[in-house]
């Protein structure tokens, strides 16, 4: 006779190790996000559980996380602003280098 647990059991699915500890995490949070999917279905979901998927919902959040995209963009932009401005530096150097030993004024400076 066939017990009906092993009826209601989804199959799983075997995954291959994950290589870095980031690919584990993201496994970790698939499984808990399939469970958590799978208690909701059932009507076994805890309280808590059921809050963070609410909140994930909300309008807040979507708000907060397109503030930090924006913010992480902006950081991005900053950044490379910066890396623009030192090689613009170092042109200009090398431009008053090469105008001074072209004046005859060499100061023992390597263009």
């Amino acid at each position: 006779m066939v017990s009906s647990d092993k009826a209601t059991q989804p199959v799983r699915r075997q995954r291959p190790p994950a290589k870095t500890p980031e690919a584990r995490e993201n496994q970790l949070i698939a499984a808990a996000t399939d469970l958590a999917e799978r208690q909701i279905a059932e009507g076994t979901v805890s309280s808590q559980v059921l809050s963070h998927y609410l909140k994930l919902g909300s309008t807040r959040n979507r708000l907060e996380e397109t503030k930090l995209r924006l913010e992480a963009e902006r950081l991005r932009v900053q950044n490379e602003d910066i890396t623009l401005a030192r090689s613009r530096e170092e042109d200009y150097a090398k431009v008053l280098q090469a105008l001074q030993a072209y004046r005859g004024e060499d100061h023992g400076y390597d263009a």
